[in-house]
């Protein structure tokens, strides 16, 4: 019980102005059935492709919510309040709140929803939420800045190169003579802040690379390039605040030649193998890589550990930590936690509970002198 309501009003915000806005969807209708009315309160938040927020009427679809009321909350401290917005106009309408929120669980994937913005602006709100804080989203969605700090903590990451699009534009040349010279083919092209696999190519010879490169810089202002190894990709799953746990490792078997947006997302062969087939030691070896680098990238109520394993040498490989994974009943984070013994439903409640101790321990700190 929450100042005095029978039930914890939770906002799901999903959508966005990224790629993955219809993957986000996905992820919401999964958490709605999942969220156990009789304990909450829900309201669905929709962002569109516009980046305005649209509040559904209680119980719809979050399909339906892209129709519904425009509303904005205020960048700063009001009690959770969503706000009418009057047609046209950014200024919130003075009067009775559209919607009271006590906690939000963020499902907006991709660039403005898990690179810190929206974290952000809820910590301007003052509004709980579930997830890494500013910080540690941002350094967990730039693959770049999370390599450098995991790579002086000691955590095994494979060689990259990181390139800004504007020296792409500039001497295209010099951007193709640099990733041969420091990684060489086959290598993967990605953009540096970027989730579900878009944008991202897999390149095998020289006249590959101009287009992989420039393709990659439609989707952010910064790329990297990476070596490429014939490796088995195994996650691990990660929940908690100060004293986070791991679950059991999971593989991936892609129906593609690597694991792209087709195979994540439509094609029915791929295989989601939980608990994946592994010795013991280096299950456990992967678990406590996992923990590192929640704590090295600020992590801070889940996350998702993605591994290369080089499937010729055995060498293990973190190859990047995701602030914000998958939360659709067919993704891998929710499978993990099944297989190490807790439920989606309960799941969804460690979460709420986390980001509720977690904004609690942030309010008691001290503000002024």
């Amino acid at each position: 019980m929450l100042r005095g309501v029978s039930k914890l009003r939770v906002g799901v915000i999903f959508g966005g102005r990224s790629v993955e806005h219809e993957v986000s969807i996905v992820s919401a209708n999964s958490v709605l059935r999942a969220l156990d009315p009789a304990r909450y309160e829900i309201r669905l938040i929709a962002v569109g492709h516009d980046g305005r927020w649209r509040l559904g009427a209680p119980g719809a679809p979050p399909e339906s919510v892209a129709g519904g009321a425009e509303v904005a909350l205020p960048a700063a401290p009001g009690g959770g309040a969503l706000h009418a917005v009057e047609s046209g106009a950014l200024r919130a309408v003075a009067g009775e709140p559209a919607a009271q929120l006590d906690v939000v669980l963020p499902l907006v994937h991709g660039t403005g929803g898990e690179d810190g913005c929206l974290q952000g602006l809820l910590e301007l709100a003052g509004l709980p939420y579930v997830g890494a804080g500013v910080l540690g989203s941002a350094l967990q969605m730039d693959k770049d800045a999370a390599k450098r700090l995991l790579r002086a903590a000691d955590v095994p990451v494979l060689d990259w190169v990181a390139l800004r699009s504007a020296a792409l534009r500039a001497d295209e040349e010099g951007a193709v003579e640099l990733v041969l010279r420091e990684i060489g083919l086959p290598a993967f092209v990605k953009p540096a802040n970027s989730g579900s696999s878009v944008g991202i190519a897999r390149v095998q010879s020289r006249e590959e690379l101009p287009g992989a490169l420039h393709e990659a810089a439609r989707y952010d202002l910064k790329l990297i390039v990476e070596r490429a190894i014939p490796a088995r990709e195994i996650e691990v799953a990660l929940l908690g605040n100060e004293s986070p746990e791991a679950s059991v490792p999971g593989e991936i078997i892609p129906a593609a030649e690597w694991y792209d947006y087709q195979a994540k997302y439509a094609d029915q062969r791929t295989r989601l193998v939980v608990p994946a087939d592994l010795p013991p030691a280096l299950c456990e070896r992967m678990r406590q890589l996992s923990l590192t680098a929640f704590r090295v990238l600020e992590g801070a109520g889940m996350a998702r550990a993605d591994f290369l394993l080089h499937r010729e040498t055995g060498a293990l490989y973190l190859s990047e930590l995701n602030s914000l994974p998958g939360f659709t009943e067919g993704s891998m984070f929710p499978k993990l936690w099944q297989a190490t013994g807790l439920s989606y439903p309960a799941l969804l409640d460690r979460l709420i509970a986390l980001a509720l101790e977690r904004a609690a321990a942030t309010t008691a700190l001290q503000r002024t002198l």
